[in-house]
């Protein structure tokens, strides 16, 4: 008997619950916090030509200030599409185009916008929590059962929990941190 089973599924099990730290992690960045960033726009989708395309496939980015964001399209045919994706996307935005590109100028949140913008965030913070134990729990399963079939002995399905256990709290950390770092970006001024 080997623990390298168990292994292989703690392997796995850290690999895709660091993907949902990231995800949960893109997930704030998609939050405004009245400055100017490229991640509020990249992946709104532009009806280009008939198809759905992500803004950051159509144009390039630039912050020239910390309330503004400057949208070149590669292609300049590609604008009037790129500024009603602006328009119907939920970021309040007023796009204003000047023949070449794009710009987007980001007012100072509200005291009031910023709290709803919090409980958005600790949402995502919540549903990045969530999946890491729907993972935590696919892998208990899984080494529950390579017990059951002779593989794994009852002291290294202790062991691979505990290791399993270490794992999900440090990935919890990890977003609990991002989360007060974005809880404190929205609320200052």
């Amino acid at each position: 008997m080997s623990s390298e089973m168990a292994d292989v599924v703690l392997a796995d099990t850290a690999d895709k619950m660091h993907k949902a730290v990231t995800r949960t992690r893109a997930d704030f960045a998609s939050i405004r916090t009245g400055r100017a960033a490229p991640a509020l726009v990249e992946k709104i989708m532009v009806d280009y030509y008939g198809a759905e395309t992500p803004m950051q496939q159509l144009a390039g980015f630039q912050v020239p200030e910390a309330r503004q964001l400057l949208i070149t399209p590669y292609d300049k045919g590609a604008m009037p599409a790129i500024e009603k994706a602006i328009f119907q996307s939920d970021l309040g935005l007023n796009p204003s185009n000047d023949g070449v590109c794009i710009r987007l100028s980001f007012p100072p949140l509200t005291t009031e916008r910023r709290k709803e913008f919090v409980k958005v965030v600790k949402h995502m913070a919540e549903e990045g929590r969530v999946a890491l134990r729907n993972l935590r729990r696919a892998a208990r399963h899984e080494l529950d059962a390579l017990e059951k079939d002779g593989d794994l002995s009852t002291d290294q399905l202790a062991r691979a929990e505990k290791e399993l256990d270490k794992l999900i709290h440090a990935q919890e950390a990890e977003i609990d941190h991002a989360l007060a770092v974005k809880e404190q970006d929205l609320l200052e001024d």
